[in-house]
């Protein structure tokens, strides 16, 4: 037992180096041209990895500002009030948690990073708000609730693979071109599933809010930045608004299209033209922003070691060797199911969404196009098991753990329920796909 005590999970980062390792062992092994030494051939993979480190930067990049202008917007001054509010209607403890449940799923469909923040606050001030009132709540099933924006957070605006393959020059487009979000995101197949999912997660906290629980106290915790209004700064609103009439412009150009213009470019220039509005005072934009960003620290230090990892894999041969073997031993009828539990698993140790597309998604879609199977389905698979496994790992739940104020176990031993529920409905869906 000490022995096991002494044992520390590796970093996200540390993971990342560790990935970099096997990728380039496994490149070496069995790319290597017959009559190569190691060691030459060695330098030659390095060369490989040195050649793809910088090909996902504007990836990364638009990865960093969705995360941050998400986060941004859930600090202003409308969406704390607008919490307040809520939080002061809470009457019981199921309807504390499906409130905070329903708000942080309705905040992840739209951004992942402001149904994080926002699920977090409002978790928060719902405990608060209980206290207050001298209400009781199951505190710690109220937290793990407002984790739910991201179990459903892929499917939805501001997913990582779905925005990135409508994008014109996207990094897989010589190999399933552009794909718009009418085909994934508002797909039937994915509405359905996400409907399905919705319905039984609710059930589920209807469910979960009636068992008895052992009521404690609101545990202290760090303080979280709110911003300030600056009254006579008005240049936000100004700049805000050009850009969102920009925005609007942009969708009545193009109403009745498949809206292959909705990307993670105007997703992002979105989330910026309506944090600007709301926090009307640029200064107080500003200052949320500095304070949001500090959440984007992992993202801008690890994406480009996975686009030296893709590097290895594509300039090696590795990523067509492993796509063929996937073909070999697999077939249409049981690869959609292996890539959803293999990107589930991955997502363990590859915690970002668009980190693990990169690596994960050049060989799924590689081998799916090489079965003849459907693409865009195959996409909505991958996001799936992504968006499954953050229930089981606490990477992106630091910030509602620091705004709660709970331990991980806490909110992990009911968040367990919420991946048994939709690992149900997303293995259900894919099988009924494919049979």
């Amino acid at each position: 037992m000490r022995f096991v005590k002494r044992i520390t999970f590796p970093s996200t980062f540390e993971i990342a180096l560790l990935l970099s390792l096997v990728v380039f062992i496994c490149a070496l092994s069995w790319t290597k041209p017959e009559g190569a030494s190691f060691l030459v051939y060695g330098y030659s993979v390095l060369g490989f990895w040195k050649a793809g480190f910088w090909d996902l930067l504007e990836f990364t990049m638009q990865m960093v500002l969705i995360l941050v202008l998400g986060h941004t917007l859930a600090l202003s001054q409308p969406v704390d009030k607008t919490l307040r509010k809520l939080s002061g209607t809470i009457t019981s403890n199921t309807h504390a948690v499906l409130l905070t449940g329903g708000m942080a799923m309705a905040g992840g469909y739209l951004n992942w990073g402001f149904g994080l923040v926002l699920g977090a606050i409002l978790a928060r001030k719902i405990g608060e708000s209980a206290q207050e009132k001298n209400i009781s709540i199951n505190y710690s099933l109220v937290a793990a609730s407002g984790y739910l924006g991201m179990l459903v957070w892929h499917g939805g605006l501001s997913g990582s693979a779905t925005l990135k393959v409508a994008e014109s020059g996207h990094f897989l487009q010589e190999v399933i071109g552009m794909i718009p979000i009418d085909q994934t995101i508002f797909s039937p197949f994915n509405l359905i599933v996400n409907l399905i999912l919705v319905l039984l997660l609710l059930v589920l906290m209807f469910w979960l809010s009636r068992k008895a629980y052992r009521r404690k106290k609101l545990p202290s915790c760090s303080s979280f930045y709110m911003e300030e209004a600056v009254e006579e700064d008005k240049t936000g609103l100004v700049l805000g608004s050009l850009m969102a009439f920009l925005v609007l412009g942009e969708i009545l150009a193009n109403r009745g299209s498949d809206w292959s213009f909705v990307d993670l470019n105007f997703v992002n220039f979105a989330l910026l033209a309506l944090g600007l509005l709301f926090f009307a005072s640029l200064k107080s934009f500003l200052s949320a922003l500095s304070h949001a960003v500090k959440g984007a620290t992992d993202i801008i230090i690890q994406f480009p070691f996975y686009a030296g990892i893709l590097g290895m894999m594509k300039y090696s041969g590795l990523l067509v060797l492993l796509a063929e073997d996937m073909v070999g031993k697999s077939g249409p009828d049981t690869f959609p199911f292996l890539s959803f539990l293999s990107a589930a698993l991955v997502n363990l140790f590859v915690p970002s969404g668009g980190g693990q597309w990169a690596i994960q998604g050049p060989v799924m879609m590689e081998a799916a196009s090489k079965m003849g199977l459907d693409i865009p389905k195959m996409i909505m698979v991958f996001t799936y098991g992504d968006q499954l496994t953050n229930m089981l790992q606490p990477f992106w739940a630091l910030p509602l753990l620091t705004i709660t104020g709970l331990p991980a176990k806490e909110i992990f031993k009911y968040t367990l329920y919420f991946f048994l529920v939709a690992a149900l409905v997303f293995g259900f869906s894919i099988w009924m796909w494919i049979s």
